[in-house]
């Protein structure tokens, strides 16, 4: 059974990520293509370093040009947010990506792109999955690799130099040469290693990097940079008296920053540093796209400019339509990915990581100042994150209770409104706490915020207490 979240198509492998199922999504988006009239157009795909990667993204493009449509497959693991500028800048309809991001190891799965190079809206994923499950898998055509190949339907393809050359041309880069910071670059043993390299060597900055060998199994951790996961960057930067760490996830569209003292920068931090910085320093202006268990403290930054704060539902493809919507100038999640105007519609842990050096540079702050100092102009926002695997029992029985029922414990702060957008959220007067459902594994997560961790962690406390998981 092929099952789309938000993230895209994932399942652990062997389970849901098999070879019948990778066919059928491909026969499905190859007629979907047909029907539109936009299959000799045909699409860019790309894999990253996971168990099958390479593999099952070949089983893919052999349905995809047995069907009639042709490939550029490009040829070597690379980070999807390369794929999503490709497909923009090639004026490709659709594009696919095989990765399953920061999922743990023993999960793949396919990412799908349109026009523009944005995540596909939930109206295609959803058609793509009726008919993928619809499919009879002995009616599905396909070609082998090496035909594909010399039928001229699947040519390999390295979009790398015009996706780095676009981000160089985006940010201050001589700004970055005169600061000469000192970097250390965690990639997780995903995708992103070849293209930071390529851009903060050309902007002269000084590079250490670990966790970089190629690793299906993310060195036993989880590929999503948290505090949890980096630790080894903690302690490198640390030891090489380095102004920044920068890390990214599996498929390198998602960033975490570790600052010059070793401590750990939040994704919610790392969001509004840099629309201060846009709209302080550079003089942009624009809203701010955010999902619902987002930092309300971008609210408070677009407010003080003039601009408007838009809420949307977790999942990028909404982050990337608002974007669009209201010409806004950032979007982002608390998860760590982001994307700025001008630049691709999806989110890019690459484009994130130089814009972040490029504010330290034209700044000429440590990082933890500037932390400080927007903390002091706009007020301070904490989060408490927690997650929680499930049953499906105990998952109907705090839908029943929460969403349905719309019961809540009680709370230390008044409550303003609740929002039933995505999950549950109850707006309290100076926070707001969150439940919702993850959609790419069978987990619940509470969100909460507050102007301390201690409160935010109240919060989740209570709500977690009383939908009866253990806290």
């Amino acid at each position: 059974m092929v099952e789309f979240g938000t993230g895209g198509w994932r399942a652990v492998i062997g389970d849901g990520f098999t070879r019948e199922n990778i066919r059928r999504v491909a026969a499905a988006l190859a007629r979907r293509m047909i029907r539109e009239g936009v299959a000799e157009q045909g699409i860019c795909a790309g894999y990253d370093r996971r168990f099958l990667s390479r593999e099952a993204l070949i089983w893919f493009c052999e349905v995809m040009t047995g069907e009639g449509v042709p490939v550029r497959f490009v040829n070597m693991s690379c980070p999807t947010p390369q794929v999503m500028f490709a497909v923009k800048q090639l004026g490709l309809p659709y594009g696919a990506m095989v990765t399953a991001s920061h999922n743990p190891a023993v999960y793949n799965g396919i990412k799908l792109f349109t026009s523009g190079g944005r995540d596909a809206a939930a109206e295609v994923t959803a058609e793509i999955q009726r008919d993928a499950n619809a499919l009879d898998p002995g009616g599905i055509r396909s070609l082998s690799f090496d035909q594909a190949r010399e039928k001229g339907l699947l040519v390999l393809t390295d979009p790398r130099d015009e996706y780095l050359d676009s981000i160089l041309k985006q940010v201050d880069t001589e700004a970055i040469r005169k600061r000469r910071l000192r970097i250390v670059l965690d990639p997780m043993f995903g995708v992103s290693l070849t293209g930071l390299l390529t851009i903060l060597y050309t902007a002269r900055c000084d590079i250490d990097v670990i966790n970089d060998r190629h690793d299906a199994f993310f060195g036993r951790h989880l590929p999503a940079p948290n505090p949890e996961t980096l630790v080894d960057l903690q302690y490198a930067v640390k030891e090489h008296r380095a102004d920044v760490g920068i890390a990214t996830d599996g498929d390198a569209d998602r960033l975490g920053i570790i600052d010059e003292n070793g401590n750990y920068v939040t994704a919610n931090e790392v969001l509004a540093l840099l629309y201060f910085y846009l709209l302080e320093h550079k003089g942009w202006r624009g809203a701010a796209v955010r999902n619902i268990a987002t930092t309300h403290l971008l609210d408070r930054i677009a407010e003080a400019y003039g601009q408007a704060c838009i809420e949307v539902p977790v999942g990028f493809k909404h982050i990337s339509a608002a974007m669009d919507q209201y010409d806004a100038l950032i979007g982002g999640e608390s998860s760590g990915g982001l994307t700025v105007r001008g630049h691709i519609s999806g989110k890019d842990g690459l484009y994130a990581a130089s814009l972040l050096v490029e504010m330290l540079s034209v700044s000429g702050l440590p990082l933890s100042r500037l932390r400080e100092d927007l903390y002091r102009r706009f007020g301070e926002m904490h989060m408490a994150e927690y997650d929680w695997a499930l049953t499906e029992e105990s998952r109907c029985a705090i839908r029943r209770l929460i969403m349905e029922e719309k019961k809540l414990p009680e709370f230390p702060l008044p409550v303003e409104k609740v929002s039933d957008l995505d999950g549950c959220k109850v707006y309290l007067k100076g926070g707001w706490i969150i439940v919702r459902f993850s959609g790419t594994e069978p987990r619940v997560r509470i969100f909460a915020e507050a102007d301390t961790e201690n409160h935010a962690r109240d919060l989740v406390r209570r709500m977690a207490e009383f939908v009866g998981l253990p806290f």
